[in-house]
């Protein structure tokens, strides 16, 4: 299904002109527009999930399939030192447009990129409590 007011669904499915560097029957694979680095790509699927949540399970699999192949063709071509893989789901995790996509990021040492958290602290109650709510 693809969502009329998604900008995303347009970039994937051609409707608007990208940089694209590669496509298959699911995805097209665009260069970002602003990227972070040289080569930041997004992953796009043609079919509309809002995030990861709602991707189906095997387009999530190919999609983490077709990200690590496209990681082996950004060290060789663009002989980058790195490669964030990088999925935001919801506002408060930084998705700014809902449309699932995963960015490819190359890194270069010294691009002044920072990808990162401050790690906080955890007691080990604390741990063994979300442990017992997500363990399946």
């Amino acid at each position: 299904m693809k969502k009329e007011d998604c900008i995303f669904c347009k970039l994937a499915n051609g409707q608007i002109p990208t940089n694209s560097i590669y496509q298959d029957e699911d995805f097209n694979v665009i260069l970002d527009m602003s990227p972070a680095t040289r080569g930041h790509a997004l992953i796009l699927p043609k079919e509309h999930a809002d995030n990861l949540v709602s991707l189906p399970d095997e387009t999530a699999a190919k999609a983490f399939v077709l990200a690590k192949k496209l990681a082996g063709v950004m060290t060789e071509k663009l002989h980058c030192d790195g490669l964030n893989v990088v999925q935001n789901n919801g506002a408060a995790a930084g998705q700014t447009v809902l449309h699932f996509h995963l960015h490819l990021i190359p890194r270069y040492k010294g691009d002044g990129q920072q990808l990162g958290w401050a790690p906080g602290k955890a007691s080990p109650q604390e741990l063994e409590e979300v442990r017992d709510l997500l363990k399946s």
